[in-house]
């Protein structure tokens, strides 16, 4: 039986929607369940109080260091990002230097969490002595994050008309005031949109995380600031648990009658906040499209 080109294109593109539709089926099964059981479970108390893991009743402290996580992480991890962007972009000359690195960080991309999360564990953990802490895990997902980060900046700032950049040299600007004052002002909601993205792969990382900031929740003292003092739930060297490992924990070693109850509703409040990070990217560029059309009346 023989094809001719319009039925192979045809049944090419009915594979390609059937493969899509599934997908999404899929998709959209998960979420439901998730939702179902885990929405109900979202209540004030549910979002504030503690859990151990003979009564687990709460998600507040491990909401609470997922986010403190993601801060140290951001704050590491977007200027090295930045940082390196801007040298490739402008002021590293095409070599053989600027393509290894380019290499090197699609071979970091490229490599499982849990790999990234053993090599955390043997250098800042181990090496370094700092223990099962927010700093180890921290400089953990800066490794696993930095080469996505990296490579959507450098992308941004590529995208920017380099004939802004002459104009900009011809008046008498230098180099870098060109770049702070004309690429990273044009590239900044792309640059934006990858921060946020890379935000959500922090906030729903397990593997590495659990190598370098540990699986336990100590009891906080709320009322020490001392971010030098483990007992304070601003220092950065006390171990934690996030709210992915969490709901891994207590599914694996939980004892709890609830647990079911509970690991559904940080799933479904997890899932929430990556939603939410998705939707601020569009909105985010929704607002600087209607910002440029204003401009540009």
């Amino acid at each position: 039986m023989k094809f001719n080109r319009k039925s192979t294109e045809r049944i090419f593109n009915f594979s390609l929607y059937l493969v899509s539709l599934i997908v999404i089926l899929l998709t959209i099964g998960l979420l439901t369940v998730i939702f179902w059981l885990g929405l109900p479970q979202l209540k004030w108390s549910f979002l504030t109080t503690n859990s151990s893991y003979s009564t687990v009743s709460g998600i507040g402290i491990q909401l609470f260091n997922t986010f403190y996580l993601l801060l140290l992480t951001l704050l590491i991890s977007v200027p090295l990002a930045l940082g390196t962007a801007i040298w490739l972009y402008q002021y590293a000359k095409e070599s053989w230097l600027t393509n290894f690195i380019r290499i090197m960080l699609e071979v970091l991309s490229s490599l499982p969490a849990i790999v990234i999360g053993l090599v955390g564990f043997l250098l800042f953990v181990v090496k370094f002595n700092l223990g099962f802490s927010l700093l180890s895990g921290s400089l953990t997902l800066t490794m696993l994050n930095l080469p996505l980060l990296t490579r959507t900046t450098e992308d941004a700032l590529r995208a920017v008309d380099p004939r802004q950049i002459k104009a900009g040299l011809a008046l008498g600007l230098s180099r870098w005031d060109c770049v702070r004052k004309i690429v990273i002002t044009n590239a900044r909601s792309a640059i934006v949109t990858g921060i946020i993205l890379s935000a959500g792969r922090i906030v729903g990382e397990t593997a590495a995380v659990i190598y370098t900031v540990g699986q336990s929740a100590p009891q906080l003292d709320w009322t020490n600031l001392n971010p030098l003092n483990t007992a304070s739930p601003l220092s950065p060297f006390r171990p934690a648990e996030t709210l992915a490992v969490h709901i891994w924990r207590i599914n694996t070693e939980g004892s709890a009658t609830n647990s079911l109850q509970v690991s559904t509703g940080a799933a479904a409040l997890l899932v929430l906040l990556i939603v939410i990070f998705d939707l601020l990217v569009y909105c985010w560029l929704w607002w600087q499209k209607s910002a440029n059309v204003q401009q540009s009346k």
